[in-house]
Order: C-alpha cells, then structure tokens, then sequence
C-alpha cells in the first residue's frame, strides 16, 4: 500500500530544529503554507541504517517549473496532476547516484553529519527568504498541539525521502511516484535535496517492491 496523503507542501520557513536526539532522529522545520497557516516537516536522520544525502545546488528539471504556479500550503497529488510527483528511479531526478552520500545522524564537529548539512541548506533558505517545497506524506491531528514547535492544530509533513524499495515493516510504503524530497527556490536557481535509506534496494518493480536487491552506487 503506498504511502498515504502523497503531496506537495509549498510555503516559506519560519523556523528549524536540529535532530541529535537518537530516541527522535528528525531534523524538523517550522514552514508557515497558507498565511498564518503553520505545518512541522519532519525529516528522518537516522533510522536502521545511515541516511544518504545528495544536495544539487544547480537543480535544473523540466519537472520543476509548474510548482511555482501552485498554491501556498499543501498540495495533494492525486491522478488529475501526477505530474507532479517525483520518482527517484524512474523521473531520472538523480543523474548519478553515486553521488549520494552515506552520512551518519551526529558527528563530532563542523559540517560533517547530515544535521549539518540539512541545516545549513535550510537556514540559507529562510535568511534568503526563498520558498520551499517539501514532498511528503501530509499527517495532522486537529486536536492537538504540536510537539516541537507548539502551534495548533497539529499537522505537517514526514516520509521526506524516497518511498520505495523497503523491507520488511516498512515494506507497506512502497509505491513508485511518491518519493519524498526538498526543492528549494531561490531568485535564479533551485536546489534539490534528495533522501534515501541505506536498507533500500535501488531496483523495484511497478508498485515499488524490490526486484533484486542493488544499492545506489551499481
């Protein structure tokens, strides 16, 4: 079953938190989507395996010129506008994998873990006032008070990383064009930042289940 509420959330960032916490490894955002509207992106930093990382600072995809055009807030990808969605393996969105980078969730020191560097991407982003698009599962419990951030009704979005390939538990999740990711807009160019698992296989079938076990560097 693929994840669930697929979309994308579009807004601007108010505030971020660093994931060193190993009992809650998620770096977390504060992006405010409609006005006054508030959501928590939550972004795995450590989970059974290392997390890679690929950051693109000269992002360039035929892909990525409708979202400007979108509403503020969260956008829901259904069938009527499945173009938007993202598919790491099959939207040729990663020219070459290898680049990603297995990182680890804290590390002694400057600008070595991927605390650091989701962090330095993200308060660029919010000193520059660029917007940001997350792709993600949207979650919400509109009786509740966010945990990190205090705003109410709670809600947000999680699952920002590629959402294929899994085993196991997480198996449930697979589905291909619903992978999770960060594009951020600047004045005169975008940056994408793309996230995977370690424990996921690279080579999937038509709904997002492994075919044979290959890793991001074949």
């Amino acid at each position: 079953m693929p994840v669930e509420n697929y979309g994308v959330l579009k807004g601007k960032i108010l505030d971020s938190k660093v994931g060193r916490d190993r009992d809650t490894p998620h770096y977390q955002i504060l992006v405010e989507g409609e006005e006054n509207i508030k959501y928590r992106v939550a972004i795995n930093v450590m989970t059974n395996s290392e997390v890679l990382y690929l950051a693109d600072d000269k992002y360039d995809s035929e892909a990525i010129k409708i979202l400007p055009t979108l509403s503020n807030g969260f956008n829901k990808i259904t069938q009527s506008n499945k173009e938007l969605s993202l598919d790491y393996i099959r939207g040729n969105m990663i020219n070459d994998r290898k680049k990603m980078i297995p990182l680890p969730q804290n590390r002694k020191g400057p600008n070595n873990d991927l605390n650091d560097f989701i962090d330095a991407y993200i308060k660029k982003c919010k000193n520059n006032n660029a917007i940001i698009y997350v792709y993600g599962s949207k979650f919400e419990s509109p009786n509740e008070e966010d945990g990190v951030f205090g705003f109410k009704p709670e809600q947000g979005m999680h699952d920002v990383h590629m959402n294929q390939g899994n085993h196991g538990w997480w198996k449930k999740d697979n589905g291909i064009w619903q992978d999770g990711g960060i594009l951020i807009h600047h004045q005169s160019k975008w940056t994408a930042i793309f996230l995977a698992f370690l424990s996921q296989t690279w080579c999937t079938d038509e709904e997002g289940n492994q075919i044979k076990q290959c890793s991001y560097n074949e």
